[in-house]
Formats: structure tokens, C-alpha cells, sequence
């Protein structure tokens, strides 16, 4: 029986009838309604017509989380009156509940990306809601993608509502081609904002790590809200190990105690949005609880203020989620957790006034994760660059072009990019294209139920408890009957189907199959130690296990998760498998080479044989005769690591380039630029023949830069010539002293003693440029520096002789020294001579 009073109370049904008219007219919508208002559980069942009047349709309801969707399908049935797997009905991995008479179903994003491949038009249904798009997922984004493009080329009729829980929907109204906005209003309750800071500083997250300290003072924090306020506290923390610690410091409160994560068991997701049955609450939650869920009995949030996103070090090959500062908007969903019922309040454990300088939103998840899976999907497709699917952000090129290197390696795509058969079968199984090859190729070797015991465990990270070492993970979720050994025992059963497995691991132990599967999984990250228990992985990162591991004893690891804290020099391993270097070359064997080697290394060329696995050297013998041409980019390398200064300068050679260089910033072409990288990007131009001729470090000391530079000087034109008139190297002056100019600054310095000018009236010029002259004292110190001499003879003059007349009195200082001839000697041996 309809619970047709319950529905009636839900806000967002003031929004239906605009709703429906712009679906009507437009076939698109982006439905804006706060948390709490019914849009995700009224609007399915209004279009689908399943309250009120109106013909049945078939609804897909496509939702971020596994937690969300099987949460919103159980409450339309509930509204319903029915249960669900009727009329309504839920698709997540691995759990499938629909019936013949389901025509809403709530699913992941994932699982409709999935269904899109295998059906473009989605036959039979006639309505997409992508719930809480503001969320910014990958998958949501590319759904939304892929439908706009169903619509465009196939299906027309098919409706798409983008929903979402703020009113910040201009760039989903323009990507769905200036879809009309519905807003619904809310019917949120006050929340009082009390700002909890720690007493103490607190150092901020790195990596996946949390402040003891935090977690601390937020566990303190819950229980002050219990003893202030009424009702149940929902407490936010970014992840089931800080949620685990946070539990753990509040054993013995007054109140029952539940954790709610995306890796919960769904009886504990269940029992938490049941509601309480009397005993007050404490519900410990990650992200998850940010939107779609209504907790019931919450009048207390307290905001520790983190939360997790993924990111990608594409130059190192790690991807892993990271601790971060949640926020703004995420701060405003959470807060509005204690106002849905009644009026609340929300405790923040930071200082109000590190509000303002939180990012206003999260990042797309786009900008910021490892992109494989996403490309492989773009391949299948038919746009392996992605650039003809509407998204709100483009992804980034470098990241694009890791994914592609990704899944040229593993054979997912050709050489153009297209998918092959096999990627296609890649993207079927609903794994990373990286585990998918594990599976696929690891099957041929072990066997699929193996093989899918360790995909399952790579697929979804093993608890904290279960240690960094894979195969005792492995053999701890064989025997577990915790949430998470239940969840991998139904993923395993679910790989095992979908592939064939030839291959056969009775004669293997867990740690061989562990470690090869793990190791085809993520070959760059096979990893050789190198002592002390430090290893350096074929990408070229240093990894490290924790002090206490095992696995720091191994010659070989194929590591399976690994992070970089804030300036470390290596990864940390948080989980890998033993190997031997026969594994290892088995997996990442497409990554070795053979070959000369020369380089420069530690100031000296270094010619070498090399067998080496990516950056991991297995085998080297030096080479006595090297190729000449390796050993020219050799000495190129050092040059450009270590300086033109390798090279014979003298006095004269310096100045040379100095007058070069000059000359190209006044005249240009076609004097040559002669800069540290103009010279070293073309060191064919004036270091030939003697760079070829040279062997190692000291060959280069014996090349004179001074000849190699005038190769430089443009001959053909004839300009060279002028070299020395366009910039002499001295200047006769009216003594007939003939004096060095400095060409080291913006203009030419001419330093000269005072009476060597007398009788000069205009400063002397250098390719049309006035030198700035530094007139000394008869003893070389500075007077006066001046481009102008007219002006100083006129107005500098008199100051400086009167200051130096009486120091320097046996040399001239006539009041006029425009009218007595120059001179480089003293009043006395002038008078003599």
C-alpha cells in the first residue's frame, strides 16, 4: 500500500509539475533540490508514474555510491509499500535485486557505464536521473557524456535529469544544451555553527595519514556534543581507519556506537538509516553520509573538516587516495545533516577563521585521479581522445597521454588508439584496465579462481589489519568472516565466472601466485632491493617498507599500494608481495632492454653494457670501445649538466662572448646569441670537430672556447669584420691611451682616469650606444660615472675637483676642461715635457 502521506510531505513535490513540463518540452532537466527534500526517491517514482496518474515508464536512477543506491531504492519501496525487487528494484556490484515487475532501478554509475557498452540506446528504458552530480565523479561525468551522446545520434527520447543537491547547476545546464533549471525549495531546519578547534596545532594530512592528535580531539569533540546536545551525533572522518581509531577512543560513552563506509557490511548500512529503536546514536561516517542518505535522529554533526580524493603521480606511477581539507561546499552538505528533522547543530574542528581560505568546491575527480579507466572507456566508445564527448572539464593531456601508454602496454588499444578485442574485453569486467590484464593474463597462468582471489584483493584494498604482506592478506580473507572477507569472497566468485582459466596454480604456493598476479598487475612497480631494506622499483621510484615488515628482507617485491609522503625521497609500501626475478621478468619483461649505455655520471663519461628491467640494473660490464656517437651525447650531457665552464676560457675568450652577446641584443641577426642555451642546444655549430674528437672529461678542457666561438660570427655575410668596429675591445681615448671596455652590463663601461678625457666633449658610442664612463681619480678609484660627459664637464665637474684638488694635488685640475689638452701624467711631468 502507497504510503501516500509520506509522499506528500516530501518538499520536492512543488517541483514536480515544472519538472515534468521541461522534460515534456526539452527532454532534459538539471533538477536542483536541497538534501532532504525527496529528489531522490519522490522524482523516480513520479516519472516512472508510479504514484498519481500518468503511463508507466521505465526509470534508471544512477548513483555515486553502492550505499546510496541500494539505500534509495529500499526507501521508494518502502513508500511503495513493497519490497524491494517488485517495482523497484537495485543493481550494484555483485548484488543484483529486480524482478519482473521492476521498472525503477537504482544502480552505480559504474554498473550503467557498464550497460552503456553493451547497449547504447538502452533499450527499454525511458528516463536517466544521474543523481548528485555536484559530486563531480569520474564515472558520473562520463555517464552523462555517453548519454548526451545516445541522445544526439539514437535515441532523442530518451529523457536525462541531472540532480543535484546545490544550486551551483549553470555548467550541467549548459552541458546538457541550456536545459531548463527546476529548483525545488527545502524545508532545512537552523544549524547552529560552533567552531572546535584543537587546543594545540595539529600537523596537517599527508598522503593517507591523519594527525593522531585530530582524531584525538575529535573523539573529545563527540563527547562534548553528547553532553550539550540532544539527539544523535553523525560524526564525518575521511576513512575507515580513522573511523576505526575514532571508535576505538569512545568505548564506554552512553550511546551505541556504528560505522558507516562504502566497505561496510549492508546490515550495518541498514540498521544505521533504519533509525534508532530508543538507545541514542553515535554513527562514525566517511563521505558517504554527505548526500543521498537521510540518517534519521541526527541533531549533532561534528565536521573533523578532511576527506579522501584520489590522486595520480603520473612521473612515478602512483596513484592512491590522499588526505585532504574538505570543502566549502562539502562543509555546507554536512552541515545541513543536522538540520533535516529538526533544528541541530555542527561542531567544526578547525578555526573559523580557516573557512574562508578552504577551495570553495572539491576538485573533479577528472582533474585529479588516474585516468586509465576512463580512457579505456572513451576507446570503446569510439573517441580514444575523449575530445568529441561533452564534459564539464576536459581531462588533462598528460594524464590522458599516461593512461594511453597504460593501455598500449597491456594491450587494451593499437597503436591508433582504438580499442582492440581485447581491451573490449578488458572493459567488460568492471575492473581497472591494470587488473584486468592481472586477471586475464594471471588466469592463463594460475588458473581463474586464483587468479580472481588476488584481483579481489587488489581491487579493493584489505583492511589495515591484515598486514602490508599480499599472500598473508590472501590467506587471512580465506578464512574471514568479517564485512570485508564477505565482500571478496562474492567478488571472487564474481571474477571466477567471467573468465577462462587454462592455466593451473596447484603446483604454485599463495606467495608465487600472489606475487606474479600482483606483479602483472602493476609492472612498473616490481621492485628489486638495493639494502638496508630499500628497494628501487622499475619506474625508478625508491620504495621502503615499514620497519617491522617482512617483506623488507625479500630480494624482490611486486608492490601493490604505495603512497609518497610530502617530501620523501621514496614511496612508503603499504601493500606487496615476495617475488623472485624470475616473476619479475615474467610480468614487466616488456619494460627490459639491453644495450650500450654511455653516459655522464659524477663529472666523467661512463660507457657500459646494460641489461636493465625499466630503471633496475640486472646485469653491467663496461665497454672498452663505446660508440663515438653515445659518447658525443655523453659529453653533450655533462656540458649541459655542468657548464660551459667544462671548456677552456681565458680573459680574452670571456670578453669575446661578452662583445657577442652585446652585439646580438643591439643588433640581432645576424650576430648569434650566444647564452648558455642558445650554445648548448646547438653544440654541432661551433664545438665541431673537437667534440667528436673528444673521449671523456679532460678532452673537453682542451677545447679552446675562444675558437669555437668565432666559428659563430657571421662570415658568410661579412659582417665578421666588423667585429672589432661595432665592438673594439678598447677605445682610444684623447691621452692616447687606448683603454678596455667591459661588456658585462646593459651598456658598454669605459673606466678612465678623469685627465685622460679633458678636451672631450661628447661620450664615446659602441654600435650606436653611448658607454657609460666611469671616471676614476689618478689613484682608480670611482669619481663619477656618467653617460653624458658634455652634461658633466657643465654641472659634475666642479663638485669632483673640488673634492679631489686637494687629495690629488700634483695632477691637473683646470677650471676648464674643455680648453686643455689630455693627459696620463702629473702637473710636474707635464711641465717638463
Amino acid at each position: 500500500m502507497i504510503r501516500t502521506e509520506a509522499l506528500d510531505r516530501l518538499p520536492v513535490r512543488t517541483a514536480v509539475p515544472a519538472l515534468r513540463r521541461a522534460l515534456d518540452d526539452r527532454g532534459v532537466a538539471v533538477l536542483c533540490a536541497p538534501p532532504g527534500t525527496g529528489k531522490t526517491t519522490l522524482v523516480p517514482l513520479v516519472l516512472a508514474g508510479l504514484t498519481g496518474r500518468g503511463p508507466v515508464r521505465r526509470v534508471v536512477v544512477a548513483e555515486p555510491r553502492r550505499i546510496a543506491a541500494r539505500a534509495a531504492a529500499r526507501r521508494m519501496a518502502w513508500l511503495l509499500g513493497e519490497r524491494p525487487g517488485e517495482r523497484v528494484g537495485f543493481t550494484v556490484r555483485g548484488e543484483r535485486v529486480v524482478g519482473r515487475e521492476t521498472v525503477v532501478e537504482v544502480v552505480t554509475t559504474g554498473v550503467l557505464l557498464q550497460r552503456l557498452q553493451r547497449d547504447q540506446e538502452l533499450a527499454g528504458v525511458d528516463a536517466v536521473i544521474i543523481d548528485e552530480c555536484h559530486e563531480r565523479h569520474l564515472d558520473a561525468d562520463t555517464v552523462a557524456a555517453f548519454l548526451l551522446d545516445v541522445r544526439e545520434a539514437i535515441r532523442p527520447d530518451l529523457r536525462l535529469v541531472a540532480a543535484s543537491a546545490t544550486t551551483d547547476a549553470e555548467g550541467w545546464a549548459r552541458l546538457l544544451g541550456d536545459a531548463p533549471v527546476v529548483e525545488a525549495e527545502g524545508v532545512a531546519y537552523p544549524v547552529e555553527v560552533l567552531w572546535a578547534p584543537p587546543v594545540r596545532p595539529v600537523k596537517p594530512p599527508h598522503g593517507m595519514r591523519v594527525d593522531p592528535a585530530l582524531l584525538t580531539h575529535v573523539a573529545a569533540t563527540v563527547r562534548r556534543a553528547l553532553a550539550e546536545r540532544e539527539g544523535d551525533v553523525l560524526c564525518f572522518l575521511p576513512g575507515v581507519g580513522e573511523i576505526g581509531r575514532v571508535a576505538g577512543q569512545l568505548a564506554g560513552v552512553d550511546a551505541e556506537v556504528l560505522q558507516v563506509h562504502g566497505r561496510a557490511p549492508a546490515a550495518v548500512q541498514d540498521a544505521v538509516l533504519a533509525g534508532s529503536s530508543g538507545t541514542r546514536r553515535v554513527v562514525l561516517a566517511t563521505s558517504v553520509a554527505e548526500s543521498s542518505l537521510t540518517v534519521p535522529g541526527v541533531r549533532v554533526v561534528v565536521d573533523s573538516g578532511l576527506a579522501r580524493e584520489p590522486r595520480t603521480d603520473h612521473a612515478r606511477g602512483l596513484s592512491a587516495l590522499s588526505t585532504v581539507r574538505a570543502s566549502r561546499a562539502a562543509g555546507r552538505q554536512r552541515a545541513g545533516r543536522a538540520g533535516r528533522e529538526a533544528p541541530g547543530a555542527v561542531y567544526r574542528c578547525w578555526d573559523q577563521a580557516e573557512d574562508g581560505r578552504l577551495a570553495r568546491f572539491p576538485a573533479p575527480e577528472i582533474k585529479v585521479a588516474d585516468l586509465a579507466a576512463f580512457a579505456l572507456q572513451a576507446a570503446c566508445w569510439g573517441d580514444p581522445d575523449a575530445s568529441s564527448l561533452a564534459l564539464l572539464d576536459p581531462p588533462p593531456a598528460g594524464a590522458m597521454g599516461a593512461a594511453r601508454e597504460v593501455l598500449a602496454a597491456i594491450g587494451a588499444v593499437g597503436a591508433d588508439g582504438r580499442v582492440t578485442g581485447r581491451g573490449s574485453r578488458m572493459s567488460r569486467l568492471g575492473l581497472h584496465p591494470r587488473l584486468a590484464r592481472a586477471l586475464l593474463d594471471g588466469a592463463a597462468e594460475v588458473g581463474a579462481r586464483r587468479a580472481a582471489e588476488v584481483v579481489a584483493l587488489l581491487s579493493e584494498e584489505p583492511p589495515r589489519e591484515y598486514g602490508d604482506d599480499l599472500a598473508a592478506a590472501l590467506r587471512a580473507a580465506r578464512r574471514g568472516q568479517d564485512g570485508y572477507a564477505v565482500r571478496w569472497k562474492q567478488e571472487v566468485r564474481r571474477l571466477s565466472a567471467q573468465v577462462d582459466g587454462a592455466g593451473s596454480g596447484e603446483a604454485r604456493s599463495d606467495d608465487a601466485v600472489v606475487g606474479l598476479v600482483a606483479a602483472l598487475a602493476f609492472p612498473e612497480r616490481v621492485a628489486r632491493a638495493r639494502g638496508d631494506g630499500a628497494f628501487l622499483m622499475v619506474s625508478g621510484t625508491g620504495a621502503e617498507p615499514r620497519d617491522a615488515s617482512r617483506l623488507r628482507g625479500a630480494p624482490w617485491l611486486a608492490v601493490a599500494v604505495a603512497d609518497r609522503p610530502a617530501h620523501a625521497v621514496s614511496a612508503r609500501v603499504r601493500l606487496a608481495a615476495v617475488v623472485d626475478e624470475g616473476t619479475a621478468l615474467l610480468a614487466a619483461g616488456h619494460l627490459r632492454v639491453r644495450g650500450e649505455e654511455v653516459r655522464w655520471v659524477d663529472g666523467e663519461v661512463v660507457a657500459r653494457s646494460v641489461d636493465r628491467l625499466g630503471a633496475v640494473e640486472l646485469a653491467v660490464r663496461p665497454l672498452k670501445q663505446p660508440d663515438p656517437e653515445l659518447v658525443r651525447g655523453a659529453l653533450v650531457e655533462g656540458l649541459r649538466r655542468e657548464g660551459l665552464g667544462l671548456l677552456r676560457w681565458n680573459r680574452e675568450t670571456e670578453q669575446l662572448r661578452l662583445r657577442l652577446a652585446f652585439l646580438h641584443r643591439v643588433r640581432g641577426a645576424p650576430w648569434p646569441d650566444v647564452s648558455d642555451g642558445a650554445l648548448l642546444a646547438d653544440p654541432d655549430a661551433w664545438l665541431e670537430p673537437e667534440l667528436s674528437r673528444a673521449r671523456r672529461r679532460f678532452d673537453l678542457g682542451r677545447i679552446d672556447a675562444g675558437q669555437a666561438l668565432r666559428r659563430l660570427l657571421p662570415w658568410a655575410s661579412g659582417e665578421a669584420g666588423r667585429l672589432d668596429e661595432l665592438a673594439p675591445e678598447r677605445i682610444e681615448v684623447p691621452s692616447g691611451s687606448r683603454i678596455r671596455v667591459e661588456y658585462g652590463g646593459e651598456q658598454p663601461v669605459l673606466a678612465v682616469k678623469l685627465q685622460e678625457l679633458f678636451g672631450l666633449a661628447e661620450t664615446p658610442r659602441v654600435a650606436g650606444v653611448p658607454v657609460l664612463v666611469h671616471l676614476l681619480s689618478p689613484a682608480g678609484r670611482p669619481a663619477a660615472v656618467t653617460a653624458d660627459l658634455a652634461s658633466f664637464w657643465r654641472e659634475g665637474y666642479k663638485a669632483v675637483r673640488a673634492e679631489l684638488r686637494g687629495r690629488y694635488p700634483r695632477h691637473p685640475w683646470p677650471e676648464d676642461p674643455a680648453t686643455v689638452p689630455a693627459t696620463r701624467f702629473t702637473s710636474a711631468r707635464l711641465r717638463r715635457s
